[in-house]
């Protein structure tokens, strides 16, 4: 298809035109009149039409006298003389090829020429055409005798192929027996191995369970770590915020004075010097009772015993009432030492005292005591 959209197109199209109508049909055109688009294109047209037709009425015309008068079986099927055309293109470049070989040959006539008259001009003798035509018998004979040796050949060789062929055979006829028998017979570790790959196969789905196992309760193990620490963290928060909003309302409510800070230190002073001084009084205490284990019955049942193995019977044993024989009971005085002692260390707000092994947990106070 032209593109005539433009004036050069157009052009191109009709100079196209023109030249083929010149070349296939032998019919020229005028360009200028064809590009004018008016009565003179139409009177040019005419001419291409004008063959067109007159081809087509000559072939009806034809058609109907062969097929006597009938107009309907007139047939314009170009499709069907396809193979026709191509059969055609083949033989016009064949009869390009054989007239190019005819020129070649017929350039070397000159030279053939001068041999062939020469050739035909020489008188033969007969001794030299019996000597040819025994020549050429003998070497017919050889190639027949060739021949024949190969076909002789190609029988030996079909015969040793046959033979091959069946000795074949009965090695694959040998082989399959064999590989049947052993696939009859069953080897004697089969049923351990069938029985170890069974076990294998269940420690396999064992593994395959706790190892899902444990992998979810490393994830649910992680996960309760990351919401205790989240608590933590939140725990912290708010008793930051708590510890904060109490110290800005303890600011707030509790206004104190220079004066009342400086009485405060000095009080905060004075209740150290005691801590400490109780303090040492309850490690003296402490150390008493490790080194008196009569202490430890005092504080059980408020009695205690003295003496020696070997009595003093002298007379003034009897009415000093201090020596080794001595029996004091229900000593108060002492007690109330000790009571005192234990007042004064749970007074001081410091670490708890350490109980001895041997030493039971104080009961309470009396009144008395105080």
């Amino acid at each position: 298809m032209f593109d005539i959209d433009t004036e050069q197109d157009r052009v191109i199209f009709i100079k196209s035109v023109a030249e083929f109508m010149a070349t296939k049909a032998h019919i020229k055109l005028n360009t200028k009149k064809l590009y004018g688009a008016d009565g003179y294109a139409v009177k040019e047209m005419l001419k291409v039409t004008s063959v067109l037709y007159n081809a087509t009425k000559t072939n009806v015309a034809s058609a109907l006298e062969a097929g006597g008068g009938d107009a309907s079986s007139v047939s314009f099927d170009v499709s069907s003389r396809i193979n026709e055309l191509k059969e055609a293109r083949r033989l016009a470049s064949e009869i390009t090829v054989k007239g190019a070989q005819l020129y070649d040959l017929l350039g070397k006539e000159v030279d053939l020429r001068e041999q062939r008259v020469m050739v035909v001009a020489r008188a033969l003798e007969i001794n030299e055409v019996e000597h040819g035509l025994q020549a050429s018998i003998e070497a017919v004979q050889h190639e027949i005798q060739k021949t024949v040796q190969m076909l002789d050949n190609v029988a030996s060789d079909e015969a040793n192929l046959e033979a091959k062929i069946e000795k074949k055979k009965s090695e694959l006829e040998r082989n399959n027996k064999r590989l049947q028998t052993l696939q009859s017979v069953r080897p004697a570790y089969m049923d351990e191995y069938e029985r170890l790959e069974e076990d294998l196969q269940k420690l396999y789905d064992q593994y395959m369970v706790k190892f899902r196992n444990l992998a979810f309760l490393e994830t649910q193990l992680e996960e309760q770590n990351r919401v205790e620490q989240d608590k933590l963290e939140e725990t912290e928060q708010q008793l930051k915020v708590m510890a904060d909003k109490i110290r800005t309302e303890e600011r707030k409510h509790q206004q104190i004075s220079p004066e009342d800070e400086d009485e405060d230190g000095k009080n905060i002073f004075e209740d150290d010097d005691e801590n400490d001084s109780d303090i040492e009084m309850a490690k003296n205490a402490r150390m008493a009772n490790r080194v008196r284990p009569e202490a430890a019955s005092q504080q059980r049942g408020g009695n205690r015993v003295t003496g020696t193995m070997n009595p003093d019977i002298s007379e003034d044993s009897g009415s000093d009432g201090s020596g080794d024989s001595d029996i004091d009971l229900n000593d108060d005085d002492d007690d109330d030492d000790d009571d005192d002692d234990d007042d004064d260390i749970q007074g001081m707000g410091g670490a708890p005292q350490q109980r001895g092994r041997n030493q039971p947990p104080q009961e309470d106070l009396d009144d008395s005591d105080f």
